[in-house]
């Protein structure tokens, strides 16, 4: 609870049994979580029994991607506050008070890992990935004329009730382009964002994505045509508001 509003946390897995129960733990450590779930997307054999040994609850997606594990958990949520995390180690949860003291002026607060001085001995986030991550997302801060911007695929964020009813039903990214939709569905919809920095640890076990250049250097070339997809599409619909209106 965080000044009489509930918190959700949802933590999407695939290949986090090295960590997902330290970091259920860690998560409820801090004494202001209500609900936490966990969405098994297909994950590695004894997960599940990790998670069963917390007070975190268990769903299941089948459809593979983080988009769709994310997307689960979020009908799942059922607190005023809802958190985004991945279990993979990377992410400390008293973080998530920094999240929460936003929550006065603003309706969803992304965390962003560029901040170099947050950036933990070992963490996967070198030269590449930090300039491709700042890179695309000044592209999208530029784009839609949002808050400063310099990471878009931080999972870690946090967003009020009423504003996820007003873009859950426009989110259709199943894959690990997810969180930049997320974003841009938040900024067109003219929901009051900002980003904060976060600490960025090392990894338990390896990516899947930020393992390979190859994967991360495919993966912001296709969250930057997405980005330009709607940007397109969103600007056509201005046109047409303003030809309609005269």
């Amino acid at each position: 609870m965080w000044k009489n509003e509930s918190v959700s946390v949802v933590l999407p897995t695939y290949r986090d049994v090295g960590s997902i129960h330290e970091v259920i733990e860690d998560f409820f450590s801090t004494g202001y979580v209500d609900e936490l779930i966990v969405v098994d997307n297909n994950a590695e054999r004894g997960t599940d029994e990790l998670v069963r040994a917390t007070k975190a609850k268990l769903v299941f997606e089948h459809r593979q991607g983080l988009g769709h594990a994310i997307r689960r958990g979020l009908e799942e949520a059922m607190c005023d506050l809802i958190i985004v995390c991945e279990p993979d180690g990377t992410f400390t949860g008293q973080d998530i008070i920094k999240l929460l003291a936003y929550t006065d002026h603003f309706d969803v607060v992304f965390g962003t890992r560029t901040t170099k001085e947050l950036i933990w001995s070992g963490a996967n986030m070198g030269w590449f990935l930090r300039w491709g991550n700042y890179a695309v997302a000044k592209m999208l801060e530029f784009s839609f004329n949002t808050c400063s911007l310099s990471d878009v695929g931080c999972t870690m964020r946090l967003i009020r009730r009423n504003a996820l009813e007003k873009i859950k039903g426009k989110l259709t990214v199943g894959g690990s382009h997810f969180n930049p939709e997320f974003m841009i569905m938040v900024f067109i919809n003219k929901i009051k964002a900002i980003e904060i920095p976060v600490n960025y640890k090392r990894r338990v076990g390896e990516s899947t994505i930020t393992g390979s250049m190859i994967k991360a250097f495919l993966l912001g070339i296709r969250m930057s045509m997405m980005i330009f997809s709607y940007w397109f599409r969103w600007k056509l619909g201005l046109l047409k508001q303003i030809r309609e209106a005269n």
